[in-house]
């Protein structure tokens, strides 16, 4: 059996700002708006927010987005309204990490 990722649902009790956040922050292409429920897509991936309480555990999933270049990027996130850690650099990785409205995080990095 092979398993391939399609999606990551997110559940939120706040679909306008979430739907904001993936669409005009990250600048992710809305692929599929209907009531309840909202699909990004993530080159690869599909994030999927879903209408409803989370109930994320003591260390929740973080979403991994790469991009070629950093430092570009995190500027270019802070300029949209991200709240970007500084960059951090180290073991061949450099990356920069943040969270959407609803405190899920993600991280954007070079690694492959």
């Amino acid at each position: 059996m092979t398993l391939s990722m399609r999606r990551v649902v997110l559940f939120t009790k706040n679909m306008p700002r979430m739907t904001a956040f993936y669409r005009d922050v990250l600048g992710l292409r809305l692929a599929k708006d209907e009531k309840g429920w909202k699909e990004f897509d993530a080159n690869g991936c599909v994030i999927a927010l879903h209408n409803g309480t989370s109930s994320v555990g003591r260390r929740p999933p973080k979403i991994g987005f790469w991009a070629p270049d950093i430092d570009a990027a995190r500027k270019e996130l802070i300029g949209r309204g991200a709240k970007m850690s500084k960059l951090i650099v180290g073991r061949g990785l450099a990356r920069c990490e943040g969270k959407d409205p609803d405190g899920n995080p993600f991280s954007v990095s070079d690694r492959e």
